[in-house]
């Protein structure tokens, strides 16, 4: 287990508190309680309960068909429980109507595995496509929202081109800067990083480093990358001369980012980067000695 070693040097354990603890709901951004959902016989989730404060982030891990992208799908109301309640923001969603939903997703950005953009658009039509067509902005208020946010994500230049003219992490970033063009103050990222190299890999990383320690969003990512789990976990970004940097995080502060591992329809573990590579449960040393490529 050489490579949970390498993740581990420098990442100091705390002690995970049995149960999930309750956060005041105007402080939380999203919480689960005793939720259950079956496909037919095919049981998903099983008495599912946590919560999420407002402003942190959760790294959603678990095998294919573990449910991950199914919790994703419950939070934007795109599912309902079959048992138990979910609340998004203080407010109770599964039992909203798609017209009370939409209320809720203003404040929800979604990032897909596959991007989804329009292909026939631009990459500044993709992005402010939101804003057009729901938050009803003038043309002038559109415009500079997209040329602030592809500023952000290094991607000015890019405007007038269409997504077949970027690479695989140019069209990741828009789909991202899409998600964050309405200010949301959640952000659901469903297997960023599957399909890209490293190296462009480690750049999304930071978009998601960056929207968390810059633009404070709640966020909760979805991922079979252990290697970049740990490193958005465990770096964070600063502005140092008007330059930004992306630096390792103090122990404690990575501590901030909590891991979550879904199996068998329940929570697994809920802890640190650190917590989580030094387990000692059978599966997820087994999960992780399999997830983690050869180092």
């Amino acid at each position: 287990m050489a490579t949970l070693d390498l993740l581990t040097r420098d990442l100091v354990p705390t002690a995970v508190k049995p149960g999930a603890t309750a956060e005041p709901a105007a402080s939380t951004a999203v919480a689960f309680s005793h939720v259950s959902l079956a496909f037919d016989d095919a049981v998903v989730l099983r008495d599912l309960s946590f919560s999420i404060p407002k402003g942190s982030m959760r790294m959603l891990l678990g095998a294919s068909g573990s449910g991950k992208s199914v919790v994703l799908k419950l939070i934007l109301g795109l599912l309902k429980p079959d048992a138990g309640t979910i609340e998004v923001n203080g407010q109770r969603i599964d039992t909203m109507t798609e017209r009370e939903l939409l209320r809720v997703r203003a404040d929800i950005g979604m990032v897909f595995q596959e991007n989804a953009l329009f292909d026939s658009l631009t990459v500044a039509q993709n992005v402010g496509y939101r804003l057009s067509e729901e938050a009803g902005l003038s043309p002038a208020d559109v415009q500079a929202r997209v040329e602030e946010v592809l500023g952000f994500i290094g991607l000015g230049e890019y405007m007038d081109r269409l997504p077949s003219e970027l690479s695989g992490g140019q069209r990741r970033r828009v789909a991202i800067a899409r998600a964050m063009a309405p200010e949301p103050g959640l952000l659901l990222f469903d297997d960023p990083i599957t399909g890209l190299d490293p190296l462009v890999a480690t750049v999304v990383d930071n978009e998601i480093i960056k929207l968390r320690d810059l633009e404070d969003v709640t966020s909760i990512v979805v991922t079979h990358q252990i290697r970049d789990a740990v490193y958005i976990a465990t770096h964070e970004a600063v502005r140092e001369n008007g330059t930004l940097r992306f630096v390792k995080s103090h122990p404690t502060r990575a501590h901030e980012v909590k891991f979550m591992v879904l199996h068998e329809g329940r929570l697994q573990f809920e802890g640190s980067a650190a917590d989580l590579l030094g387990s000692s449960d059978p599966y997820l040393r087994d999960y992780m000695h399999k997830t983690l490529p050869p180092w």
